[in-house]
């Protein structure tokens, strides 16, 4: 399919509907390692959990090679081999509450070809909107990343590095049992979450690839705990590198006005994977 074409699925639309309940509260706390009497004194889902509903239950027929459900379904049929999350922006007017039913409404807003270092690539924004039977109300757009195959002998990129001092530091290691559940949790099949061999012979990386949520969501919490008794109001991030299973990480936080936090990730190596700007309210 030609590039032109692709532009085609802009505009299109689906809306999923799913509700906040209690097994699948346990099932997310227990992959972060929160103790489970907390759950019990929440009214509002926490940050970022919310990506561990509305699930796109595909069959197996449905699915690619790569484990993802087969592109031009809802996704446009992009020919490049390779998918990553590449950015995200999160507005939460009201979070949604437990045991709330909600619906959300997913549009692609735009198909855009670019060319980097490693060649072609493609990036497809995707508009979410949720809204819940209780008042709930976020909005939410995120960016994916299509990629050409990696070609062996080819220099990675030029690290970089973080531009200030945090004011809180966190070192984390990721196992593939925790990789598993997360997956398991949020239906994801795809296979640079599980698949060592596909990682390494086909994907070109050297471990299993940490979830791009994931990884935003514990930067969501690192920020939520800087400012107790407040609500996420907004959340910006940009994926910058992958983060692999075998190496340890750290997360990072620094205050940057009332209620506002810069916070990123950063490989074993002190690079930068991923930034983010939170604002709370």
């Amino acid at each position: 399919m030609s590039d032109n074409a692709l532009t085609d699925w802009i505009g299109r639309s689906r809306t999923t509907r799913d509700t906040i309940d209690a097994s699948q509260l346990a099932k997310i706390a227990a992959t972060f390692d929160c103790p489970a009497a907390a759950l019990d004194q929440l009214a509002f889902l926490p940050a970022g959990w919310h990506w561990a509903f509305f699930a796109e239950i595909t069959p197996l027929s449905g699915i690619g090679r790569d484990g993802h459900q087969a592109l031009g379904e809802f996704l446009p049929p992009v020919t490049l081999p390779r998918r990553m999350w590449a950015s995200g922006d999160l507005k939460i007017t009201r979070p949604l509450s437990i045991g709330e039913t909600v619906d959300k409404t997913s549009t692609i807003m735009s198909v855009e070809e670019k060319h980097g270092r490693s060649g072609k690539l493609i990036f497809v924004r995707v508009g979410h909107e949720f809204h819940g039977d209780r008042g709930g109300d976020m909005h939410e757009e995120h960016q994916i990343v299509y990629r050409e195959a990696p070609v062996p002998g080819t220099s990675p990129p030029e690290p970089v590095l973080p531009p200030h001092q945090p004011d809180h530091s966190l070192t984390l290691t990721a196992t593939p049992v925790q990789l598993f559940r997360y997956s398991a949790i949020t239906f994801n099949s795809h296979r640079i979450h599980y698949d060592v061999d596909f990682c390494r012979d086909e994907e070109g990386y050297d471990g299993l690839i940490i979830h791009g949520p994931l990884t935003a969501t514990l930067l969501m919490d690192m920020a939520c705990r800087q400012a107790p008794g407040k609500q996420l109001n907004t959340f910006t991030f940009r994926a910058l590198s992958p983060l692999t299973h075998i190496h340890p990480f750290s997360l990072h936080v620094r205050k940057t006005a009332d209620d506002a936090f810069s916070v990123w990730a950063c490989n074993h190596r002190g690079e930068l994977a991923m930034t983010a700007d939170a604002v709370m309210t």
